[in-house]
């Protein structure tokens, strides 16, 4: 961002600064590598000293000027750099800076340290900022700095710098708001506070830890003394008895006060304060009913803390307009007549009845809750009524008096009276009221006779005036929302904002705005769902100068008040002490490799910035407990890059200097982590030299066809290929002149490196690098690379993976009577490693190399009569038996002997169109009703298709034995062949969910290449099912499926065609492999295949698997069940066809018109399919498709497909919480509409509107501790299909927030409990959790400090 011209520097003698060169400084903070990205920006004058250069950058990035330095690059070479002195006077042209063009700033730590945070200025610039300020505020970091430019370094500014106000704010532990507020209340009542300062604590009748006044006391004493901007609560909760998980429940502010209330007065028992709560809050009402026929009249006197103020009247669409109205309506009285006649104790029959409340006793604080949360009963769900309700700072409660003409003839105490709403204790008493009266210090009414009461009446109306010092506020919903209070302080009768941490000044327009109301009018539910900012508990004070006292002053304070004072003083210096400490303490990741136990350690070193490298290897030596495992004198600290597992550096003879100069200052992350390096006695240290790199030399044995394990050698970028070589015969002892040295500089690209003098950085070396050495004097060395053997080898063992088969236990008809298919191979030296005996299915047949043996004279001729066939145009042949020429893998063979037995097998399989049944291989619903129908991966629908040049690798058949070591890849490497051609998820096959398994010409299209395949037999483990067969398979991830299908022919014992192919994921879920030209590429190693026994759909017919989508599930994917859709289908057609089978098996008993079909891809929500679409003309359909129910609340807003729908998601950083999703349908692809709709749904302003889009899988989950830095929050886009957001489909999820709304700062063991929280919710294996409304809990203060105790308030 440019400054503008008036704030800058400009020379008297420059008539005008626009005339003037302007020089365009680039500054980078280097101080953080949270900050390391950004950029700050200044347009100077030519003539602007560096001195105020050193003014502008502090000022723009909040550091206290002279704590940093600025480094300037000077020359093209990095090194070319020039360190500016803060304190020089000379102009940045007369320094080197050129007018015109880019120069660039390094702001670095001065001296080891990190710059200061601008603490005083900034906190009090806030405070002013805010006093017009009501609600949510800006979060603290974003004090004292401009716009473009937020310091992300730790600040204690929030903690330590006290408000201008004088006041005191509290921290928020999690959801704690609701209790802030009412401590903040309590503390600026006189009254209160006074009475609870005179109370003292005995230490040795309790423990200070569970006393509630001691805590409260205490709490009281920092608010009114403590220098800093907040203090935390965690003492006063832990005295409720609470454990960190009440944290992150909120409660209603005016339960609260009930339970505290009660909570105190069974505390201040047989004490001084024992009876202040009722002196100070306690009212008392009539709560009669009257006979209208003969007078008589039942009642009972009831006592009251707050009084429950109607909003809106039931079934009223009108809310009252003001308190004194809600006032008058409290106390109109009702008659009972039809149904709900009164009996009558004289009369003795039911009556008309006249029943109301009389107020006989206003307390001196008067506390008004307006009932804002209601029920819907239509939705069944808690509302939020937000119409607006005034209240006067002055409220007359002298016209709420009702003196009654008419005397009741006789009067009786009785039970028969309904109570109020839920605010009043029931106090039964007697006629004669008399006897209360003389403990009452408020306004009481009662009195013996009428005429008594009408005269103290009279008397006393004029002094039941009571002024407002308290509005309790609440922002949100009835699902949740966050509290704070404006309390007006009797010092100075300023309005002032409590909202937790923060206080600031506000003013009576301030006030009004908490009245509420929303425009426009909706009936009785107008409100329900807006999110609003309103009143919900106002406190008013009686106007008497003879009753309201005065705070108390700390000198007037008692003795034990003062002691607890300097106590508090003293705790708070040594907290100070130590914040200076921790200030000082480097804190960075440690890592170790066990020289036992070979398991590398991670761990945190926190040293003192002086503290020395000797020092810190010892601490890091305790910390990783190496004591009993070897000495300390054969460990050291090197740094350390994890993420590459390179060491980037070795300290030598640096072993007295500072960690603070070592490690580049205190930080609060550092860029690199330490290693503790150990040694054996007999080894010495290698030096570890910056501009080195790792390189992992893995040996490979051509003869023996293994590659080892690595070995770690360290070389330098400008070395030589052939100086390389050297090096690497050093330390694997292999002989440097027939070395070939292939670099893997990524999965699968392999390069040899044969240019001998070239350089190791011009071959593309980085920090860490892999290769594979190979020294022989075998002729292959002579070959082209990719010709080679070598090549071969590497290739294999980068794609070969390691897969478990469970073979079905029973095959169609008898074993005696079933086709043979066998595998044969034209090399005779491979028989006995692919072809092994295997028991189960086959188990009583002969062996396949007995079986091979004796047909080859019969496989030669079937060749060639197939090979004829193939002439003519017949391939119907290849239905029942294919020959792999030139392959060296088994071909099939047809047994003429059992040619019988063949046929009378096709016919119990009825294969009545081969051609057909073989390019429609599905999945068999009657074979797989028994498998899991949970939510599983479709990785292999979602991924990119390939097609059958996949597998066209190399033609020629690769003569090499066995004795691999398979390692898990699991992305595969495209032929050139392959190259460019673009596939999408939802490709379908024409006219079919499956691939053939032939091509046009009838040929099987595992002919056209060889892959490695072996095949062995394999004991499972107990457990995995009595009687199971398997199959240890060693397969090239590149075949086909097609193809490894039918190399497993001869073990199933049934054509391909007959038998489908399951991924078993975890949990034993299961999943079919369909496309038959894919390859095996989304496979790694160890594996799990299900083969079972089965047919296929007819052609045209698709099996769909249907899931319910609920967006505000825990998971939100849940499986329905299995249904057909065929091509040409429309989307209606099918939910039509979805109707019984929903109703049957899922117990779903919907409408057509309740619920709509939308594309899933894994868990993602996509495109909503409208009624007109049709399957495979409008919307692409594939075999095992999967798609998305979703049930409608109401009738669907999709129409067309120019709309959008995205799913919504509001942030709460004040709460650290995220709202339930909301749907949003937009007309077009507009912010600015977007931003509307979001306005619309949450009550937030629109300019006050920031949004982010998701990441991940639906439901995109975040941790709450990272969402609010980590989005890309409020893009600079005015439509969302545009780079960086694009959104072009349905479904997309979008996080939104209030800029205006603080977030909440956190002690660092409220952080750490959030995180152990956050990391299990995000870290559960199977599925991913998303927001779960959490189930309300009662709230309780435990009068002993324990939850399990009985007499616990309640």
């Amino acid at each position: 961002m440019v400054p503008s011209e008036e704030n800058q520097l400009v020379p008297k003698e420059i008539e005008s600064a626009a005339d003037e060169p302007r020089v365009l400084c680039i500054i980078q903070d280097t101080t953080n590598s949270k900050t390391v990205n950004e950029r700050i920006t200044l347009n100077l004058p030519a003539s602007t000293p560096v001195k105020r250069l050193f003014e502008d950058v502090a000022s723009k990035v909040g550091y206290v000027n002279g704590t940093f330095d600025l480094i300037w690059e000077n020359g093209v070479n990095v090194a070319d750099t020039t360190l500016l002195k803060q304190s020089s006077e000379k102009s940045v042209v007369d320094s080197g800076f050129e007018p015109g063009k880019k120069n660039f700033l390094h702001l670095t730590d001065k001296d080891g340290e990190q710059p200061q945070i601008l603490l005083e200025e900034s906190s009090g610039e806030h405070d002013r900022n805010q006093d017009q300020f009501i609600g949510p505020l800006p979060r603290e970091g974003s004090v004292g700095c401009s716009n473009d430019y937020v310091s992300q370094n730790y600040s204690y500014s929030s903690v330590l710098s006290k408000s201008e106000t004088g006041y005191v704010g509290l921290v928020n532990q999690a959801m704690t708001c609701y209790l802030n507020s009412l401590l903040q209340t309590l503390f600026m009542t006189p009254e209160f506070r006074n009475a609870l300062y005179k109370w003292e604590f005995e230490e040795s009748e309790e423990d200070p830890v569970t006393s509630i006044p001691f805590q409260l006391q205490r709490l009281f004493v920092l608010l009114q003394t403590s220098k800093k901007r907040a203090i935390e609560t965690t003492d006063v909760t832990r005295s409720f008895g609470w454990d960190s998980s009440e944290a992150w429940q909120q409660h209603d502010v005016q339960e609260l006060c009930r339970v505290m209330f009660d909570a105190l007065e069974q505390k201040w028992k047989q004490t001084e304060q024992a009876d202040l709560i009722n002196q100070l809050y306690q009212g008392k009402l009539k709560d009669y009913v009257r006979c209208l026929e003969c007078g008589y009249e039942s009642w009972r006197i009831d006592t009251y803390l707050d009084i429950p103020l109607v909003i809106r009247p039931y079934g009223s669409s009108q809310a009252f307009a003001s308190v004194e109205e809600a006032l008058h309506a409290f106390i109109q009285p009702e008659i009972l007549d039809g149904p709900n006649q009164y009996f009558c104790e004289r009369c003795k029959k039911k009556c008309d009845a006249r029943k109301g409340l009389r107020f006989l006793h206003f307390p001196y604080l008067l506390t008004l809750q307006l009932k804002r949360f209601d029920f819907d009963y239509t939705t069944m769900h808690r509302i939020k009524l937000n119409d607006r309700m005034t209240f006067p700072e002055e409220l007359d409660m002298g016209s709420f008096i009702d003196i009654e003409d008419e005397s009741p003839q006789t009067e009786s105490c009785t039970d028969s009276g309904a109570e109020n709403e839920g605010s009043c204790h029931s106090d039964q008493m007697s006629n004669d009221f008399s006897n209360d009266d003389g403990v009452d210090e408020g306004i009481c009414l009662e009195s013996n006779s009428t005429a008594e009461r009408i005269s103290k009446v009279g008397s006393e109306k004029n002094s039941l005036l009571y002024e407002l010092f308290s509005v309790m506020v609440h922002s949100g919903s009835a699902a949740g929302g966050h509290y704070y209070a404006c309390i007006k302080s009797f010092n100075d009768d300023q309005w002032y904002s409590f909202n937790d941490q923060h206080v600031s000044k506000i003013t009576h327009e301030d006030i009004k705005k908490t009245y509420g109301g929303t425009s426009g009018s909706r009936g009785y539910y107008s409100s329900a769902f807006a999110s609003s900012t309103n009143a919900y508990m106002l406190i008013y004070r009686l106007k008497d100068p003879t009753r309201n006292a005065k705070f108390l002053e700390v000198n007037d304070y008692p003795d034990h008040i003062k002691r607890l004072v300097q106590k508090e003083k003293e705790l708070e210096e040594q907290e100070k002490r130590q914040r200076e400490i921790e200030r000082n303490t480097c804190k960075i990741k440690l890592f170790c490799l066990h020289p036992v136990k070979q398991v590398m350690m991670e761990n945190k070193l926190e040293v003192h910035k002086d503290k020395t490298l000797k020092e810190a290897v010892e601490m890091a030596y305790k910390i990783m407990d190496l004591e009993e495992a070897i000495p300390l004198d054969c460990c050291r600290l090197v740094k350390y890059d994890e993420f590459h597992d390179y060491l980037e550096q070795s300290y030598e003879e640096e072993e007295d200097t500072p960690m603070g100069i070592l490690l580049g200052g205190v930080k609060s992350t550092y860029m690199f982590d330490l290693l503790l390096e150990t040694r054996r006695s007999e080894q010495v240290f290698q030096c570890y030299k910056p501009g080195e790199v790792m390189v992992k030399v893995h040996v490979v044995d051509l003869k023996q066809e293994t590659v080892s394990p690595p070995v770690s050698v360290r070389a330098y970028l400008n070395q030589t290929v052939t100086e390389f070589k050297y090096l690497i015969s050093k330390a694997v002892h292999l002989l440097a002149e027939t070395m070939r040295v292939v670099l893997e500089r990524c999965y699968n690209d392999l390069r040899l490196l044969s240019v001998a003098n070239k350089t190791l950085k011009a071959e593309g070396f980085f920090r860490s690098n892999k290769v594979f050495v190979e020294s022989s004097e075998s002729q292959d060395r002579y070959l082209a690379f990719t010709d080679s053997r070598l090549w071969k080898l590497l290739d294999r063992h980068a794609n070969t993976i390691r897969l478990y088969i469970s073979l079905p236990e029973q095959s169609p008809g008898s074993l005696f009577r079933r086709t043979v298919f066998q595998k044969a191979s034209g090399d005779s030296s491979n028989v006995d490693e692919l072809c092994q005996r295997v028991k189960g299915p086959l188990g009583n047949m002969k062996s396949v190399e007995a079986i091979l043996e004796e047909s080859t004279e019969k496989l030669k001729t079937l060749s060639l009569q197939q090979q004829q066939d193939g002439d003519n145009g017949d391939s119907s042949k290849s239905t029942e038996a294919s020959d792999f020429e030139n392959i060296e893998s088994p071909s099939n063979e047809v047994d003429s002997s059992a040619s019988a037995e063949s046929h009378e097998l096709e016919n119990q399989i009825q294969v009545s169109d081969p051609e057909n049944f073989q390019s429609e291989e599905r999945s068999d619903s009657d074979v797989n009703n028994d498998r899991s129908t949970s939510s599983v991966d479709s990785d292999i629908l979602s991924s990119s298709h390939s097609s059958d040049t996949l597998c066209n690798v190399d033609s020629a058949a690769i003569p090499l034995a066995n004795g691999l070591e398979s390692h898990s890849i699991t992305s595969s490497r495209r032929s050139k062949a392959n190259e460019g051609k673009k596939e999408t998820w939802d490709t379908a096959e024409e006219d079919s969910g499956t691939d053939s398994e032939y091509d046009e010409s009838g040929k099987s299209r595992g002919e056209t290449q060889y892959m490695y395949f072996k095949a062995e037999p394999y004991i499972a483990e107990e457990g995995s099912g009595e009687g199971q067969k398997w199959l240890l398979i060693h397969v090239d991830k590149r075949i086909t499926l097609s193809a490894f299908k039918q190399h497993l022919e001869p073990f199933v014992g049934v054509p391909s065609s007959q038998f489908k192919v399951f991924r078993v994921y975890a949990s034993n879920q299961e999943f079919e492999s369909v496309r038959l030209n894919e390859t095996l590429s989304s496979f790694s190693d160890d594996n799990k295949i299900t083969i079972r026994l089965g047919r296929a759909l007819k052609k045209g017919e698709y099996r769909v698997k249907v899931y319910q989508l609920l967006v505000n599930d825990p998971e939100p994917c849940k499986f329905l069940l299995d249904s057909v859709f065929a091509k040409g289908m429309t989307v209606r057609q099918s939910k039509e066809e979805l109707l019984p089978q929903l109703r049957e098996q899922c117990g779903l008993d919907l409408t057509i018109d309740r619920f709509r079909l939308r594309k899933k891809t894994w868990k993602n929500p996509g495109t909503v399919f409208l009624d007109y679409h049709v399957y495979e003309e409008d919307i692409n359909i594939s075999s095992n498709w999967e798609v998305f129910l979703e049930i409608l609340d109401g009738a669907e807003k999709m129409k067309s497909m120019s709309q959008l729908a995205v799913l919504s998601r509001q942030w709460r950083p004040s709460e650290m919480k995220l709202d339930p999703f909301q749907e949003v349908v937009l007309e077009s692809s507009s912010v600015d509409e977007l931003k509307e709709k979001l306005s619309e749904i949450s009550g937030i302003l629109v300019e006050n509107i920031e949004f982010a889009k998701g990441r991940g899988t639906f439901p995109c989950e975040i941790s709450v501790l990272e969402i609010h830095q980590d989005l890309d929050w409020n893009p600079k886009v005015s439509t969302l299909n545009v780079w960086p957001l694009y959104i072009c489909d349905d479904g997309a999820v979008i996080f939104y927030r209030d800029k205006s709304e603080e977030m909440v700062e956190l002690t660092e063991e409220q952080r750490n409990e959030l995180m152990k929280k956050e990391s299990s919710r995000l870290q559960k294996t199977g599925h991913r959790v998303t927001y779960s409304p959490r189930k309300e809990k009662a709230l309780k203060i435990y009068l002993d400090g324990a939850p399990n105790k009985d007499f616990a308030q309640d």
